[in-house]
Parts: C-alpha cells; structure tokens; sequence
C-alpha cells in the first residue's frame, strides 16, 4: 500500500492499483469546501483507490455483498465532524465513465465527493435520495470546474 498524505486530516492510498492523476491539495480542498456547505468538519478521512478484485474481496468480507461497486464508505463520523475509509475501485470507476460517456477524471470526481456526500447524511437507497445525490454531485462538480 502507498500513502500520499495531502492537507491535515485527508489521505490518498492505494491498494493494488496505480494512483489516480489528481492533484492532492486541490482535492482536498474542495473536500473541504463541500462539507463545510453541509456545516461539518472534517475528522480523518483516508481514500484508498484499489481494483475490483480488492472492492468485491471488502464487499464480500464487511457487507455480505458478492458483486463489484465504484465505492465502499465506512462512516466513523461523530456529530460534526466526518470522518471515514472511502474505498473506491478505479476498475469501475473506469467502467462506469464509459457507460455513462464521462471522462475518467470527471467520474472519478463524482464518485470521490460520493463518499463524501454519505458522510455528511446523504443517502441513495430510494429513487429519490438517489436522484438527490446526483443533483449535490452534480453541484459538487461544478464547484471544481467539471
């Protein structure tokens, strides 16, 4: 595993897989910006990019899920403060740009801020919180110029 520690609480890892071409401060930045829209600080978050081998063993293992997912969210959040393991397979991520016609980058944004979104309260399990999460990615997006 590499570790790339990027601003005072966010990490960027890897698992089995390359880094994804971000820029690290900037990233954590908007991070940043988007929870304080939400009124939440952030605790310690750690990403960890990894490949679909690694997201379904995680899936498996945690969630009893046995298929492959873009993102795993583990919220350690308390009150205000968010704080989390956000696992995200750029094998999918890759994928899903494609289905979606989407650029890497922009997909990869989206499913970053995803997790995000999670903890500060956001949920996706109906169609309409899904529909509304995708309008705050959306928006989360446009604040980075996406």
């Amino acid at each position: 595993m590499n570790y790339f520690k990027s601003g005072n609480m966010i990490t960027f890892n890897t698992e089995d897989t390359f880094f994804p071409n971000i820029s690290k401060p900037e990233t954590t930045n908007w991070i940043k910006s988007i929870a304080q829209q939400y009124n939440k600080k952030i605790g310690e978050i750690a990403y960890i990019f990894c490949s679909d081998a690694c997201i379904l063993k995680i899936n498996s293992e945690y969630l009893q899920h046995d298929y492959y997912t873009d993102i795993i969210t583990f919220d350690y959040s308390t009150e205000n403060t968010i704080s989390g393991d956000i696992f995200i397979s750029l094998d999918t991520v890759k994928s899903n740009a494609e289905k979606y016609e989407q650029p890497f980058e922009t997909e990869l944004y989206r499913v970053i801020i995803h997790g995000i979104l999670h903890l500060c309260g956001q949920a996706d399990k109906s169609p309409e919180e899904r529909a509304e999460m995708t309008r705050k990615e959306n928006l989360a997006l446009q604040a980075i110029g996406m």
